[in-house]
């Protein structure tokens, strides 16, 4: 488990958390992934197939099928389609488990943090209730019904939350989606051995997961919890390992599933346990945000300030923060959570408890929520957690770097709290778009890794690149953790700006980063595009606005970009996701889909060259526009 200090570790764009992994006697991520360098060269182009056991089969300029005869195209496809299900899988179970919250609220007459957000939702489901736990209750319940529809039989919900122009194009082309899970379910079908051969049908498979993983996993799952959680509202917050206060008991949060800790948060704030907390010798009881539950809950931190802490960073952060020492107990929910923080847990005798079994780690105990008891489990964890303080504390020494981070980041953006502060529509940021102020929008959204450049690097020198360029950026998922940690969504960062949008935001007070929270917030971002594109009359792939996830780690993101794709909107990545040993698959990413949805791949692993061509692209729209 221990290894020397200061061995070799990967390059981080976090210098101060690079200098304090550097100093560890503890391994991580950021040290594994040196001896995982040699990468397969099948395997990095998908075309190594081990699915029956005449295999593993791999396709060489030799020998161009596997033996059952499939060759490069089709096996690359159902690779990617087996992915991108699997990736769609994860999604749907979220939004499934928000849903059975928000019946369980409405069947309890549980407190509903935002009547706005639900009367919201009762008009787009043509609700016609008074009383909103009634409303809460239909609107879980429809939610559901949609959801388990067999795949021959559309989704109804997708009508009314769809952009319109979207929706048409999806019609002609045949690809809105059945039921989620079960489209899910045919895509793992499709993909086994000798069954579908055809690449085109099984691309066009995974925009249909695309737009059920965008609609509902990400955009309906975002609303359910702002009904739940409450909405997001603007405030300065810290973030990184210096939120961490050795005072409290700590409870460090992973995963995706924030409405698991709707009870927890509320019972941490009531006196009684503060009580038994500080009878233990501790302040109180806290969350640390780690991963996007950990963004989630800073977003909406304004409704929980007494209990949540702060956001640490994300996913390949989350190893640090335990070697903090300062940690007493971890529960997670869903993936994100890293097989890593499983010694280091052992190592600084933090007890696991897992919400979900979908997440189950090894080392941890299962604690399964239980949506008619759920507030039994926070007892639970409750008298874990201050049972874990009172025996390793004096055990274990703590060392917290105070200097990593930022204490000023701007948080708490949505659809709804950007309009607002815009003056309750979306008119001023149109207006500085047409006068070239702002040159476009680049979402720069989705995962870490530690292999393009490094832990965050690509994610962030991209970013600095394109505000530089006068291109605002907005950013959801694990990428917005790293971009918050080296000071990039804080007002100071307009200096990093062009010319034009360091005085748009100098004037503002805003940053030119700005951060809509966890990767689920891909579909806020879908929420800003279509309102905008409503404005102006258009479609979504006449705007001024490119995606990048350049750092994209798991198979979620492969969905969220099949989702972008779906969209029309041009998406790049700096690492290509397994796809180009198969030069049909890569047109029709790269080439093809422009005509389909008007969307478009761009492959490209040189930051300079990325920025040049999403910023091409930026100005082809805006002449588009006659702009």
């Amino acid at each position: 488990m221990t290894i020397t200090k200061h061995c070799m570790t990967c390059q981080t764009a976090d210098r101060i958390l690079g200098d304090f992994i550097g100093t560890m006697a503890y391994e991580t991520s950021h040290h594994r992934v040196e001896k995982q360098k040699l990468k397969c060269g099948f395997g990095q182009q998908g075309v190594c197939c081990r699915l029956c056991s005449n295999g593993p089969c791999r396709i060489t300029p030799e020998s161009q099928k596997g033996v059952c005869g499939a060759d490069a195209d089709t096996i690359v496809a159902r690779n990617f389609l087996r992915a991108v299900s699997a990736g769609s899988g994860c999604y749907i179970h979220i939004i499934e488990n928000a849903a059975r919250n928000l019946k369980n609220i409405g069947e309890k007459k549980l407190p509903i943090k935002s009547i706005q957000t639900l009367n919201r939702l009762a008009d787009i489901f043509h609700i016609k209730e008074e009383d909103p736990h009634k409303i809460a209750y239909q609107i879980g319940e429809a939610v559901l019904k949609d959801l388990y529809k067999p795949s021959y039989e559309k989704m109804e919900l997708i009508k009314d939350l769809a952009y319109g122009p979207r929706l048409e194009a999806w019609e002609k082309l045949n690809i809105l989606p059945g039921g989620a899970k079960s489209e899910v379910f045919d895509g793992v079908v499709k993909t086994s051995t000798n069954l579908n051969s055809d690449p085109v049908n099984m691309l066009l498979h995974c925009l249909r997961l695309g737009i059920s993983t965008g609609i509902y996993g990400l955009t309906l799952t975002n609303l359910l919890n702002d009904v739940m959680l409450g909405e997001p509202l603007l405030r300065k917050v810290a973030v990184g390992l210096r939120v961490i206060d050795e005072d409290y008991i700590n409870i460090m949060a992973t995963g995706h599933q924030h409405s698991l800790f709707a009870i927890l948060e509320e019972r941490l704030a009531e006196a009684d346990v503060i009580s038994k907390a500080m009878e233990a010798g501790a302040k109180g009881i806290r969350l640390i945000g780690c991963t996007c539950v950990g963004q989630d809950m800073q977003l909406r931190g304004e409704h929980n300030k007494k209990v949540f802490s702060g956001h640490a960073g994300n996913n390949f952060i989350s190893e640090s923060v335990i070697t903090t020492g300062a940690i007493d107990l971890i529960v997670s929910e869903f993936n994100c959570s890293l097989p890593g923080i499983e010694p280091l847990a052992n190592e600084f005798m933090v007890k696991m408890y897992c919400l979900d079994d979908m997440a189950k780690k090894v080392n941890a105990e299962m604690l399964p929520y239980d949506f008619e008891d759920d507030r039994d489990i926070c007892e639970q964890i409750i008298k874990a957690s201050i049972a874990s303080y009172k025996e390793r504390r004096k055990n274990v020494t703590i060392h917290i770097p105070r200097n990593h981070g930022d204490d000023d980041v701007l948080t708490g953006i949505s659809e709804v709290s950007l309009k607002n502060f815009l003056g309750g529509n979306w008119k001023p940021l149109i207006d500085l778009i047409v006068a070239g102020k702002i040159k476009g929008i680049a979402g720069i959204v989705g995962c870490s890794n530690l292999t393009a450049k490094g832990h965050d690097v690509f994610t962030v020198e991209l970013t600095k690149e394109l505000i530089k360029r006068d291109i605002i950026v907005l950013s959801a998922g694990c990428s917005s953790g790293g971009l918050e940690n080296v000071g990039l969504m804080s007002p100071k960062a307009s200096v990093f700006a062009g010319e034009q949008l360091r005085a748009v935001c100098e004037s503002l007070g805003i940053p030119p980063v700005l951060n809509f929270g966890p990767c689920l917030a891909i579909g806020r971002l879908e929420l800003v595009a279509a309102e905008i594109a409503e404005t102006l009359n258009v479609d979504l792939p006449q705007l001024p606005l490119v995606l990048s996830a350049p750092q994209w780690l798991e198979e979620q993101a492969l969905a969220d970009g099949s989702f972008g794709l779906a969209l029309g909107l041009p998406l790049h990545l700096a690492i290509p996701p397994f796809s180009t040993g198969s030069k049909l698959v890569t047109q029709v990413l790269t080439e093809d889909m422009k005509n389909l949805t008007g969307g478009q791949l761009i492959l490209e692993d040189d930051i300079i060259l990325a920025a040049d061509k999403l910023e091409q692209i930026v100005i082809e729209k805006r002449k588009g526009l006659g702009l």
